[in-house]
């Protein structure tokens, strides 16, 4: 009996870190470190430079480090797009 209690427990907080970490995984970083990044107007960014921990691209600009939130990321045709301008990028650092 006190078995089956113990796989109750670990089950109550196992199943739900399960049913989590998929879905997180799937919409984790698109971005990968040395991928061009490309703007919404088709511009080319540069390479990136780190991926952070919440999946923003970090490129450098003009040798300024700029960071390119990961909610405008996406992967469009096999590229690294943002769905923000250049200019909307530059003006971020």
């Amino acid at each position: 009996m006190k078995k089956s209690w113990l796989v109750i427990v670990m089950c109550a907080f196992v199943l739900p870190a399960a049913a989590q970490g998929p879905s997180e995984a799937a919409s984790a970083s698109v971005a990968e470190k040395g991928k061009m990044l490309i703007a919404a107007n088709g511009a080319r960014l540069g390479a990136v430079y780190r991926v952070g921990p919440d999946g923003a691209a970090q490129l450098i600009i003009d040798g300024k480090m700029v960071t390119v939130p990961a909610n405008t990321l996406s992967s469009v045709e096999g590229k690294l797009t943002t769905s923000l301008t250049k200019s909307q990028v530059l003006a971020l650092h």
